[in-house]
């Protein structure tokens, strides 16, 4: 008779359990559904298309066998984006923007398939930062920042990483150039990240080595895959953590045509199994260190990770908006960067 009880017990609560995992995830799945509304359009900030693309296409190119870390494509990608960082007028930290580090792979993975090593070395790998001295509080700092590695080549196929990340560091760069031409109130540093398709590698090994004081370290602003989506959607992340940071989305938001929607940060158990973002990329870094952080991103396509993520398959005219909607985030973090915290 005590253990049909138990039994039964530990069924309803298995029952409850369910119930509430359902209920959760149709309540978080409605909240993120709803992009953020738009209201009157205001048109944001110009951007250089033709230079956006053109950047875009340069770093995704055959040519750069697909920027894996250490590797030959890897150099030609510093060796540009050195060069725009140079163009646009970027102040560097010491002698040069790039800021090398060793970096050691591990995967838990690999014990379990032959041929594959546990452990895995990257001696050279690469950060390259810049960074623009604000004209109001210049101690007080943003990072803007995106991985410019992907994942090289397999299978005698190049992977170009067009949106995957070439499309970060374009928009990167972007941001950059109106903050030159627009000097910010506060410091603002920016990241090209190496090794961020091996862990972050480039994002710790950064952070592990400011160079600025950890205190003057505000807010990241991290963008990866940025220009595609065919439901003209994407997604900023991090408000879960960050709740101060909504009101500076949604006015972006209200400056767009871009659809704007918000989720995919909290644990999935919290969240009904919706899939968790806040340690999809470099911002996880940020986040582990306690510092705030919005990502910015769209949803996987199909040409995610593969030899098809090609810039010809990009829309120059939604890429252009998004990257619009970033600079205007960009500007009103920079202004409201004494308040976030």
């Amino acid at each position: 008779m005590k253990i049909k009880r138990i039994i039964i017990i530990v069924i309803s609560l298995a029952v409850l359990a369910i119930a509430y995992i359902l209920m959760v995830e149709k309540v978080e799945t409605a909240r993120i559904a709803t992009p953020l509304e738009g209201g009157t359009v205001i048109s944001g900030p110009a951007v250089n298309t033709p230079v956006l693309m053109a950047d875009v296409r340069t770093l995704a190119s055959p040519v750069f066998k697909g920027r894996l870390t250490g590797t030959g494509g890897s150099k030609l990608a510093q060796a540009y984006i050195i060069k725009r960082f140079s163009e646009i007028g970027l102040q560097p930290y010491g002698a040069g923007y790039a800021v090398p580090f060793a970096y050691t792979r591990t995967s838990i993975g690999n014990l379990f398939s032959p041929g594959k090593t546990y452990k895995s070395e990257y001696p050279d790998a690469t950060n390259l930062v810049g960074y623009i001295r604000g004209s109001k509080a210049p101690n007080r700092v943003m990072v803007v920042s995106a991985h410019y590695d992907h994942l090289g080549e397999r299978g005698g196929a190049v992977y170009a990483g067009a949106d995957d990340n070439a499309s970060g560091v374009a928009a990167m760069l972007a941001v950059a150039a109106h903050f030159k031409q627009h000097p910010p109130l506060h410091t603002v540093v920016f990241a090209a990240f190496d090794a961020e398709e091996l862990g972050s590698g480039g994002a710790n090994a950064f952070l592990k080595s400011l160079p600025f004081p950890r205190e003057q370290l505000a807010f990241n602003l991290n963008l990866d895959m940025v220009s595609r989506n065919d439901s003209n959607e994407v997604w900023a992340s991090g408000l879960y953590h960050n709740p101060s940071l909504k009101y500076l989305v949604a006015a972006a938001a209200r400056h767009s045509t871009v659809k704007v929607k918000t989720g995919h940060d909290k644990p999935m158990l919290m969240a009904g199994r919706v899939e968790d973002w806040t340690y999809s990329s470099d911002h996880r870094s940020f986040h582990a260190a306690g510092v705030p952080f919005l990502y910015f991103g769209v949803a996987d396509h199909a040409d995610y990770h593969q030899p098809t993520d090609v810039a010809e398959k990009i829309d120059p005219a939604f890429y252009s908006k998004v990257t619009s909607l970033l600079i205007d985030v960009a500007l009103m973090a920079d202004h409201n960067l004494q308040s976030i915290q």
